[in-house]
């Protein structure tokens, strides 16, 4: 794997094919035992769904931690309760979150016990069975979506289909791709060079590359299995 794949390097056991290349717009959750465990309990079959459902929002809690680190700064100054004078920084004004139904709604609460005001749209898109097209069938925004930095939450990326048709609704609807991060918790490198060539400006940061993804989250997760 050669080092562009950005803050940390995916574990070997799931680096993808070699040839493969993603650029500096993918990134990949620091790499560490706590963050294996993780992975490796949620993609267990014999674990419960509370478990499931309690280790499933750790792993959240990081990737949205992380995903806020990628959000613009600005620089400012606050006075202290012994009145000092203190330069630190803050988020700039404009920030939301959109989910991907249903999946992307388990990450909903991560992002709100991080930013508790923070606004949240949704996006519902369907995909065939047979073929993995997909199409949007529903999508619900702030108004002054186009002026916001966009956090799209989608936890389990295999070919990249729905989150391509997410991020083309929200350039329609005047979002810069730039101001796009996609917060992801497993992704094949398939989805991720696609979703990169398809948008190269967007940023994306997952925990795991590896070339099976977990499509049982969202049904174990919400206890639908």
């Amino acid at each position: 794997m050669n080092g562009d794949i950005g803050i940390g390097a995916a574990p070997a056991a799931s680096r993808p094919h070699e040839s493969l290349t993603f650029g500096p717009t993918l990134s990949i959750l620091p790499p560490n035992d706590n963050v294996r465990e993780l992975q490796t309990i949620l993609r267990d079959r014999n674990t419960s769904r509370s478990d499931f459902k309690f280790y499933a929002d750790k792993l959240i809690r990081l990737v949205i931690e992380e995903s806020l680190n990628q959000l613009p700064f600005t620089s400012c100054e606050v006075i202290t309760p012994t009145g000092a004078t203190y330069e630190g920084l803050k988020y700039r004004s404009g920030n939301c979150g959109v989910s991907i139904i249903r999946s992307g709604e388990a990450m909903e609460q991560g992002l709100r016990d991080c930013c508790r005001s923070i606004r949240i749209g949704k996006i519902l898109v369907e995909s065939d069975t047979d073929t993995h097209a997909a199409r949007v069938v529903y999508a619900k925004f702030p108004e002054d979506i186009a002026k916001r930095q966009v956090l799209l939450m989608y936890p389990i990326m295999s070919t990249g289909n729905t989150v391509s048709q997410a991020v083309n609704v929200l350039k329609e609807h005047g979002v810069k791709e730039e101001c796009i991060i996609l917060s992801n918790l497993f992704c094949t490198p398939y989805a991720a060079k696609t979703v990169v060539d398809y948008f190269p400006k967007m940023k994306i940061l997952t925990s795991e590359l590896h070339h099976v993804a977990p499509n049982h989250f969202g049904q174990k997760y919400f206890g639908t299995d």
